[in-house]
C-alpha cells in the first residue's frame, strides 16, 4: 500500500491496484426511478461489500430488488443491473437508503471480519504524532498502547478474542462501523477502509 501520509490512505499494506467493488449490498430500490431523472428507469442505490463505494444503478427491466440483497456490480455481465449510473454522496440517499447504510455496513464487516481485523494486526503511524489506530473514533493513547501490547503476543483471529485481550476496546467492530460511515461522510483527509473514488468516466455500461 501507498505510506499513509503521502496518500491519505491509512490502512492496511498490499492493498490491491483497482479498488472496484465487485458486489454490493442494496440500500434501496426505486421501481420507478426518482425525481430529477430524464426517464423513468428502475434505480436502486448500492453500497460495495469490500470498499464500500456507494453507487446508484439502473436497474434492468423486470428485476425487483430488495434491500438487504447481494447484487454483482462488477465489469462482467450482469444479470440484475443494466448500468452504473455513477457515484453518490450519502446525503443523496433515499430516507430509507440513509436508514438502512449503518445496518449494511455493519453486515459487511460480522461477514469478512478478518479483512477488518488486519487493520487492527498490522496498521502502522500515519505521522510522526499520530498512529493509524488513533483515526478510529473513541481512540486514545491508553487505547492505541493497549492495542500495540496485545498484538505483540500474536495477530488478533476474532473480533471476541480481541475483546477478550483488549478490555478497554469492548466493541471493536462498532469503532470500524462509525470509521466507515465518517469516510463515507468524507469526514476526514485520511482514509482507512473506504478508498478516494477514481475519477468516473461516464456510466459503466456493459
Amino acid at each position: 500500500m501507498e505510506e499513509a501520509v503521502e496518500s491519505k490512505q491509512a490502512g492496511v499494506p498490499s492493498a490491491p491496484e483497482k479498488r472496484r467493488d465487485e458486489w454490493g449490498i442494496v440500500l434501496d430500490f426505486l421501481q420507478h426511478g426518482h425525481y430529477g431523472m430524464a426517464r423513468s428507469e428502475p434505480v436502486a442505490y448500492v453500497l460495495g461489500d469490500r470498499y464500500f463505494s456507494l453507487l446508484e444503478v439502473i436497474v434492468r427491466e423486470g428485476a425487483a430488488l430488495k434491500a438487504g440483497e447481494r447484487v454483482y456490480v462488477g465489469d462482467g455481465k450482469r444479470d440484475q443491473i443494466k448500468y452504473i449510473r455513477g457515484r453518490v454522496e450519502p446525503s443523496k440517499l433515499t430516507s430509507a437508503g440513509r436508514e438502512e447504510l449503518p445496518h449494511v455496513v455493519e453486515g459487511i464487516i460480522k461477514k469478512e471480519p478478518e479483512h477488518f481485523l488486519a487493520f487492527f494486526n498490522k496498521a502502522g503511524p500515519v505521522s510522526m504524532r499520530m498512529h493509524s489506530l488513533e483515526l478510529l473514533p473513541g481512540i486514545g493513547k491508553k487505547h492505541l498502547f493497549a492495542v500495540l501490547d496485545a498484538r505483540k503476543e500474536g495477530p488478533f483471529t476474532s473480533f471476541a478474542q480481541m475483546r477478550e485481550r483488549v478490555p478497554l476496546l469492548p466493541e471493536p467492530e462498532k469503532l470500524v462501523q462509525r470509521r466507515v460511515l465518517e469516510e463515507l461522510e468524507g469526514k476526514d483527509k485520511y482514509r482507512i477502509f473506504v478508498p478516494r473514488a477514481e475519477p468516473e468516466r461516464g456510466p459503466r455500461r456493459q
